[in-house]
């Protein structure tokens, strides 16, 4: 025991160590993203849209990586650790055309026509067309993009019928006033906005629709939705900070005759400043305000003494609140977004993340305090009907990218539990009724086995390719930030949860996102969190031997997690994340601050029960109150559920 408290001291010393020697001199934490192969592909197909000529080294560099990066199996994968996807491969083979023919590729394409061939059954555009329909089910925002650019290729057939398999998208909807387009809950989802105009009128310029009234309203139209385009693209150029969203908006308008239009030039700019050494392009810019506040919170975690150097951090993430409304949600200012870039976008999960961070490092600071109002009302008013939070605008619920989900749900919900006591009296009103319906939609959502599904992080090994893992980890970690009076009527499913997590843990220690999934670091290590927040923060413990289970689950994991990282010196990170278009990444500071905050708990869980050690039984009422971060129960004024 002696050994395995010392490995874990000094691994715990090591992973803080490679944290802080990653942070910038602003107090921020900016992170890597891994390299996208369908970035990387749209990128190049959208520079050689406007000019292949001037940019022909960026192309060739582009089509170099993703020659260098192909699957064995001839397929492209999101990121190089990935397995082959449909509609990434044909993106990346569609890339390939607009080579100039200086260097031949013809091996790398043959390779990616058999797979796709193996994949679909044959190269028949229509089957082809079916199978990227199926993959992404009713949300064309997906779907359409990729067929489009493979229709550009010539992939789906002569120019003449290629379009006919690409659906189309009814742009004329973002001419009609925002609040009334919300109002009828159209199904768009918000941050696909630039999508729908940009591939929409793509589609229409190549293949009118029938009715005569349709191409007369869409033609009437066009102007009108180019201008919104227009708003929505920040000063960079970069549509939500993505370089595959804004290569589909570059390439639409390009090849339609728009070549010279602003919108394709501020965009082409955006994709030569992001473009990496290598040839490849990122998933996104940066996670910087996400990674930030994973890094505050790990570094955090068990304290009560906040280190000085870590008031910078503070003082950044107040100045990334946002000041101002943006065109995608209509939500008022007072959330955060995922990045300190201009195209990035207010979130629930965010802002629920820079709210607990906020609290951690200066609860008592003033202008924390008046953040922390403005951000708890953001939220209470990004709440949908059914008591759930999505990630970008309320009502926007027709589309899987922006319905509620537990993840963000949970995560607001210890947002609002941190700061729950120190509200003004009438947000304290609202806040309290918006934990309330939130509780009830957690308690709906749990799936009968115990687990929870997150919107934004999956695997692709899984059954529908979730990953309950992550999902049921992240809600009884932040669920441990909200009072007890109001996850009181929570404890069956908190005690679910919790036996759901035991029994899918590998024999070896560690988790994978599902039982029978090969493990990674960012599933064990949120595992291993959630574990002890279960011990410090829930009294939903009964009998002796579960918290001895626990206990044993999270020496378990953690002696996994100190091998697996050899001491917190090496971190290897898995493509855990979902981002727009259905892109799959890896952050390299996930597996790192994961780590250091599953360890540091793991500790304080275990100071805790040893301080319970000379007792025939370990009162689980004690357990929260000897954990100095855990919150006392609520006061009375909090409406039980």
């Amino acid at each position: 025991m002696t050994t395995m408290k010392t490995t874990m001291e000094q691994t715990i010393t090591h992973t803080q160590a490679n944290l802080l020697q990653q942070r910038h001199a602003g107090g921020f934490w900016a992170g890597r993203l891994s390299s996208s192969a369908l970035s990387t592909a749209a990128a190049v197909f959208a520079l050689g849209s406007v000019n292949r000529r001037t940019y022909q080294n960026l192309i060739e560099g582009g089509l170099y990586w993703l020659k260098d990066n192909q699957n064995k199996d001839g397929g492209w994968g999101d990121t190089i650790k990935s397995e082959s996807r449909l509609g990434t491969t044909l993106l990346c083979l569609s890339a390939f055309s607009v080579s100039d023919g200086s260097f031949t590729h013809n091996d790398t394409m043959a390779r990616a026509e058999a797979w796709i061939k193996h994949r679909v059954g044959s190269l028949d555009p229509r089957a082809v067309a079916q199978a990227v329909s199926q993959a992404y089910g009713q949300d064309k925002s997906m779907s359409a993009p990729i067929l489009m650019m493979c229709a550009m290729a010539k992939r789906l057939g002569p120019r003449d019928t290629g379009w006919q398999h690409v659906p189309s998208l009814p742009f004329e909807r973002a001419a009609v006033p925002p609040q009334l387009f919300k109002s009828l809950r159209w199904p768009v989802l918000s941050t696909a906005l630039p999508i729908l105009i940009a591939v929409g009128q793509a589609r229409f310029h190549f293949k009118k629709p029938s009715s005569p009234v349709t191409r007369r309203l869409r033609q009437a139209c066009i102007t009108k939705t180019l201008q919104m385009l227009k708003t929505l693209q920040p000063e960079n150029g970069g549509f939500l900070e993505a370089a595959s969203m804004t290569s589909f908006v570059v390439m639409s308008l390009a090849r339609t005759g728009l070549v010279n239009h602003p919108i394709v030039t501020r965009g082409a700019y955006f994709l030569v400043d992001s473009v990496r050494d290598d040839g490849s392009w990122p998933a996104a810019s940066n996670l910087t305000t996400s990674v930030t506040t994973l890094s505050a919170n790990a570094l955090t975690t068990g304290d009560m003494d906040i280190p000085d150097h870590l008031t910078v951090t503070r003082d950044w993430l107040l100045t990334q609140q946002h000041r101002r409304a943006r065109a995608y949600n209509l939500t008022a200012p007072g959330g955060w977004a995922w990045s300190d870039l201009p195209g990035a976008v207010a979130n629930g999960d965010d802002t629920a993340g820079v709210l607990i961070a906020l609290h951690r490092l200066s609860p008592g600071a003033s202008r924390s305090h008046m953040a922390a109002a403005k951000g708890i009302q953001w939220l209470v008013e990004l709440q949908n009907k059914d008591g759930g939070i999505p990630t970008f605008g309320k009502g926007w619920t027709r589309l899987p990218l922006d319905q509620s989900c537990p993840d963000v749900t949970a995560h607001a919900l210890g947002a609002m539990g941190c700061w729950w006591d120190s509200l003004p009296r009438r947000l304290k009103q609202r806040t309290t009724r918006a934990m309330q319906r939130a509780v009830i939609y957690l308690k709906t959502t749990q799936h009968r086995q115990g687990f929870w599904t997150p919107l934004w992080c999956g695997h692709e090994q899984t059954t529908n390719q979730t990953n309950p893992v992550y999902g049921t980890s992240r809600v009884l970690t932040h669920l441990g930030h909200v009072p007890q009076s109001f996850k009181g009527c929570m404890k069956d499913e908190l005690g679910r949860a919790t036996e759901w997590l035991l029994a899918v843990q590998h024999a070896t220690g560690p988790w994978g996102a599902d039982a029978g999934i090969h493990a990674s670091l960012e599933e064990s290590a949120l595992a291993v969190d959630a574990l002890a927040t279960t011990l410090l923060s829930h009294d939903l413990l009964l009998f002796d031997d579960q918290t001895l289970a626990i206990q044993r689950a999270i020496e378990k994991g953690a002696a996994w997690l100190i091998n697996a990282t050899n001491q917190g010196t090496t971190f290897d990170p898995s493509p855990i994340g979902n981002s727009f278009v259905g892109l799959r990444y890896y952050e390299e500071l996930y597996p790192v601050t994961f780590t250091l905050a599953a360890l540091t708990k793991a500790r304080l869980a275990s100071q805790t029960l040893d301080a319970n050690q000379d007792t025939d039984t370990i009162d689980v009422q004690e357990l929260p109150a000897l954990n100095h971060r855990a919150r006392a129960s609520a006061p009375s004024d909090a409406a039980s559920l």
